[in-house]
């Protein structure tokens, strides 16, 4: 066994003499190749990913009690107790859940936050929400200016057909 990889050695080997200054030219742009293909990896998964956990782990340090959250199971409510590892979730009047801090998924909207504080900055998943609701208020409305604007049309035909 041992022989048979020296023999394919010395054949490689050979033939990467006679082969010359062009087999150090393609290991070169591999290289190149091979790290360029870790630098786009790191820019488009790692980096991004680093960065979604450290706004999860800050979300999660800043937790107090009042605020108003969403668990990754979609249980809604609001925190009436913070522990070390654990918050105590209140849920409904009289229904009390304890939850481990890592199944809070996002923080609906804060407590009383100080006047001195600066604004927080909505997240995407605020702005999809918020979106669609102000989506159906205009279309309430358009709808009511149409129902008003066809009102009097009505009236009208109702009147020359009286007539």
């Amino acid at each position: 066994m041992f022989s048979l990889i020296r023999l394919m050695g010395s054949t490689v080997s050979s033939d990467a003499a006679a082969s010359g200054a062009t087999g150090a030219s393609g290991m070169g742009s591999s290289m190149i190749l091979i790290v360029v293909m870790m630098v786009a990896f790191y820019f488009l998964l790692i980096r991004p990913q680093k960065k979604r956990d450290k706004e999860a782990k800050d979300m999660l340090a800043a937790i107090k009690k009042g605020d108003k959250i969403v668990t990754i199971g979609g249980i809604r409510g609001t925190i009436a107790a913070v522990k070390e590892t654990t918050v105590i979730v209140k849920v409904d009047d009289n229904t009390k859940m304890e939850f481990n801090k890592s199944a809070i998924s996002s923080v609906l909207n804060k407590s009383e936050a100080p006047a001195a504080a600066a604004p927080a900055k909505s997240s995407k998943k605020e702005e999809i929400v918020a979106k669609p609701e102000e989506k159906k208020e205009e279309k309430k409305e358009e709808k009511a200016e149409e129902v008003k604007a066809e009102e009097p049309e009505a009236e009208e035909a109702k009147t020359e057909e009286n007539k």
